[in-house]
């Protein structure tokens, strides 16, 4: 399998670890990210009018010292999945992701006719983040999560994408596993208040990704990433196996 993701850094936290984890899995699966850091969807069409070459491209979780344009990333080869996703502080806002999400999806569609097209769902900040763009939801993540839940949603539908669910993951591990509630002295999910923690809360996105797209139990993937707890990762991996088995 082979995945393009056109996004920014919560693209890039869901896709560094992914094909080491897949390939501990028995899976063989080429990720390909493209990065501008907080690129919105309405950015992401503005380049592909300029056919602008600041993407810097990242294959497998590592910066290639390239820059390219959308087009020509969607140029290089066959594509199995095409991820889109809004920038997270607009995540939770629709309006935000039309009409500029059409524009992006018609030229992959265009480009890669047999690629699947998938939402990537993002997820909210954490509870005490201070992040610019948290108070757009009153600096609560129940409602940022609430609100970003509908808007990938009723996105997705609009277009006929699949979602890889990421962000309600990241929340069912938050109110269901105590390790993981921060709010109660667990662990963040997160390492600054919106990116996801390194190594755990990134494996975590690279067990949804690998689960989802691929139908492979994660629970069989046990690539260990530097610094990585091995228990904990157990315990996320059977957490995020259970989220999408409701």
């Amino acid at each position: 399998m082979r995945t393009l993701s056109i996004g920014n850094s919560f693209s890039e936290d869901a896709t560094r670890y992914l094909h080491q984890i897949a390939e501990s899995a028995g899976v063989e699966l080429e990720c390909v990210n493209l990065y501008i850091g907080g690129c919105t969807l309405e950015t992401h069409a503005k380049n592909i009018r300029e056919n602008a070459p600041l993407y810097r491209l990242e294959i497998n979780g590592s910066a290639t010292g390239e820059y390219v344009s959308i087009q020509d990333a969607l140029s290089r080869g066959k594509y199995d999945v095409i991820t889109l996703q809004q920038a997270s502080g607009f995540s939770g806002m629709l309006h935000t992701y039309f009409p500029h999400i059409r524009e992006v999806y018609d030229l992959c569609v265009k480009m890669q006719p047999d690629a699947k097209m998938m939402m990537h769902q993002t997820w909210a900040y954490e509870t005490d983040s201070t992040h610019g763009h948290f108070p757009f939801y009153q600096n609560s993540q129940e409602t940022m999560y609430s609100h970003l839940l509908t808007a990938y949603r009723d996105a997705a539908d609009e277009l006929g994408m699949g979602i890889i669910p990421v962000g309600s993951t990241v929340q069912y591990l938050r109110r269901n596993v105590p390790e993981f509630n921060y709010s109660d002295g667990g662990i963040s999910l997160n390492r600054d208040g919106f990116h996801l923690s390194i190594p755990t809360g990134r494996c975590l996105a690279g067990y949804v990704w690998l689960e989802t797209l691929t139908g492979t139990d994660c629970r069989c993937a046990d690539y260990l990433p530097e610094d990585g707890n091995g228990d904990l990762l157990a315990l996320v991996r059977e957490s995020v196996h259970a989220a999408l088995s409701r």
